[in-house]
């Protein structure tokens, strides 16, 4: 079994940019997803809403998928970061 990334370095990575933390534990794809709906309900939101809004109101259906994405990438990195430990104990 590989070395797996520590959660927090995927976690530094998923807060910085969408995807980016899935990419680091080698699911790609799932990351990609994450950025193309991100960036989806972002347009989507912003084109719904008025120019009154804020910045945060404007872009807030492609932050949200951007925060599930950042504790979706931590969680996953921290399973295999524990499964990872818990073979080499025993092992």
């Amino acid at each position: 079994m590989n070395r797996p990334i520590n959660p927090r370095l995927v976690l530094l990575l998923a807060i910085l940019l969408p995807g980016a933390g899935h990419v680091a534990i080698g699911q790609v794809l799932r990351g990609l997803c994450f950025v193309l709906f991100a960036i989806l309900l972002m347009v989507l939101t912003y084109v719904t809403t008025t120019p009154d809004q804020s910045f945060i109101g404007r872009h807030a259906g492609g932050l949200f998928v951007w925060a599930l994405s950042i504790t979706d990438a931590y969680k996953l990195a921290k399973i295999r970061w524990e499964a990872f430990r818990r073979a080499g104990v025993r092992g």
